[in-house]
């Protein structure tokens, strides 16, 4: 079972190498690594809420019954760890900032250039603003088709990766996705978050490998 399974991995990872999609320093996985700092937080729908705030027009505050009436999007992605590990293939739907903005849901101030993004026990990761409303980054709620699990970030997390064919979009380490999110705060000058504090990269490009300053 052991050999077959390995074997079956390496089959996809060279296959993955030779589309051009294996970032390097990067292995192909078949499952899905739970890695995260402190405990999985409760969630409360009732109470549960997201904030959107800073250099915007209007601060917005949504609770989850009011996230789940917004404009859904869905997206195929490769999404790569900075601990090596790559997933692909993986469908994510959820809300997309590109269009919450583009539609009007949320109104930047000209002056918004980084975007914070506020987890659960204060976790923050920091993004450029032009990385947010790219087509790779979404607000999700769901991965193939199902809830994303608790340890994953459930209800509601940032997602960025790499979408086949796409060379033009930068595509950070997945860590620039928070999970457990609870607000985004737009900024005019750019804060590093919780891991880039820690010495992690601030653009963190997997094609660069960029994962430490």
């Amino acid at each position: 079972m052991f050999n077959s399974e390995g074997s079956e991995r390496r089959r996809e990872e060279e296959r993955i190498r030779r589309e051009g999609r294996l970032p390097p320093g990067q292995a192909l996985t078949l499952k899905f690594p739970v890695l995260h700092y402190g405990e999985v937080p409760p969630f409360n729908p009732a109470t549960w809420d997201l904030r959107i705030w800073g250099e915007v027009e209007q601060n917005v505050r949504w609770t989850w019954a009011d996230l789940n009436e917004l404009p859904r999007s869905s997206q195929a992605m490769d999404i790569h760890c900075v601990t090596r590990w790559s997933k692909f293939d993986t469908v994510w739907e959820g809300v997309s900032v590109k269009r919450l903005v583009d539609e009007g849901y949320i109104k930047l101030k000209p002056s918004a250039k980084y975007v914070m993004q506020h987890a659960e026990y204060g976790f923050t990761v920091n993004l450029p603003l032009e990385v947010v409303l790219q087509d790779n980054f979404l607000l999700a709620t769901h991965m193939n088709g199902q809830p994303i699990e608790p340890e994953h970030g459930y209800p509601l997390r940032g997602v960025v990766g790499q979408i086949p064919g796409r060379d033009d979009l930068v595509t950070p380490y997945l860590w620039k996705g928070a999970k457990w999110l609870r607000a985004l705060e737009f900024m005019p000058v750019d804060r590093k978050g919780f891991w880039e504090q820690a010495g992690y990269h601030n653009r963190a490009d997997i094609w660069k490998e960029e994962r430490f300053k």
